[in-house]
C-alpha cells in the first residue's frame, strides 16, 4: 500500500505542477512545434521513470539497439497493463504518438500531455472513426513522428498467450515502408492489475525484436501480416516467461 500511496501522491503533485507547463508547452509550441514535442517527451518520460521506480519496477532490456533512432517507426506491442505504456514510453528515442483508445481523452491533465505527444484516441465502436486514426497514424509516421499501438486492441488477462492482432494496425507500415519494431513484455499485470489497488514489486522484461519493413515480407506474408508479427511475438514472449 505505500508504493500505491507514494505513487498516488507523486502523480497528484506532477498534474498541479503541469499546470503552469501547459502554458509553456502551449507557448513553445506556437514558436516551435517540434521543440514543444521533445520538451514535453523529455517531461512525461522524466515522470514515468519515477512511477516506475516507485512502483519498484525492476526492468530488464533487450534489444534496444534494434530501435532505429534517425526515422520514424510503427511499434507493435503486446498489452498486459497500464504500465506497458509508462515503461516503454519513457524508452523512446524520438517523438512518438501512442494510439489510445478515446475514454483517455476525458481524463484531465493526462489528455493534456497525450495530446502534447501526438497520441491519437481511437473509438474501437466506430470504423469510420477508427480508419480515420489510422490514416492520421499514417500522416504523422510519414512528419517524422513514430507511432505505437497495440495491436491485441485492448489489455490481455491472458499471461500465456497473445490474443488476436488486428490486421488494420499494421496499414501505417504499409502505407509509408516505416520499420515494424516487435516490442514485448512480460509480468507488468504483476505491478498492479493482477492485485488492485496494491503495486508489487515485480521484475519485467522488455524486449525489443529487429526491425522488419512491410516491403521485405513475402507475399503470403503481406497477407497475413497480422499474424506473421503474432507468431514472432508469440515465440519471443513464450521465451521470456521461460527464462524468468
Amino acid at each position: 500500500m505505500i508504493r500505491f500511496i507514494l505513487t498516488a501522491l507523486f502523480l497528484l503533485v506532477f498534474f498541479i505542477v503541469s499546470i503552469p507547463l501547459y502554458i509553456i508547452e502551449l507557448i513553445i509550441g506556437l514558436i516551435n512545434k517540434d521543440l514543444s514535442r521533445r520538451s514535453s517527451l523529455a517531461i512525461v518520460s522524466w515522470a514515468f521513470r519515477v512511477v516506475a521506480f516507485l512502483a519498484g519496477v525492476k526492468l530488464t532490456v533487450k534489444g534496444e539497439e534494434n530501435v532505429p533512432k534517425d526515422e520514424a517507426v510503427l511499434y507493435i506491442g503486446n498489452h498486459l497493463s497500464y504500465f506497458d505504456v509508462v515503461l516503454t514510453y519513457c524508452r523512446v528515442p524520438r517523438p512518438t504518438g501512442y494510439i489510445a483508445k478515446k475514454e483517455f481523452l476525458k481524463v484531465p491533465f493526462l489528455s493534456w500531455w497525450m495530446l502534447f505527444l501526438d497520441c491519437l484516441f481511437m473509438d474501437r465502436s466506430d470504423v469510420k472513426q477508427s480508419a480515420q486514426i489510422i490514416f492520421s497514424a499514417i500522416d504523422k509516421i510519414k512528419s517524422g513522428i513514430s507511432i505505437c499501438i497495440y495491436p491485441e486492441g485492448t489489455r490481455s488477462k491472458d499471461e500465456t498467450t497473445i490474443q488476436e492482432f488486428h490486421k488494420g494496425s499494421f496499414k501505417p507500415a504499409q502505407r509509408t515502408n516505416c520499420p515494424i519494431v516487435p516490442m514485448i513484455v512480460t509480468h507488468t499485470r504483476d505491478i498492479f492489475e493482477n492485485h488492485l489497488p496494491f503495486l508489487k514489486s515485480t521484475h519485467v522484461v522488455l524486449e525489443y525484436l529487429p526491425p522488419v519493413r512491410f516491403s521485405d515480407l513475402s507475399k503470403e506474408d503481406q497477407k497475413q501480416v497480422h499474424e506473421y508479427f503474432r507468431n514472432m511475438m508469440q515465440e519471443a514472449y513464450t521465451k521470456n516467461l521461460n527464462e524468468n
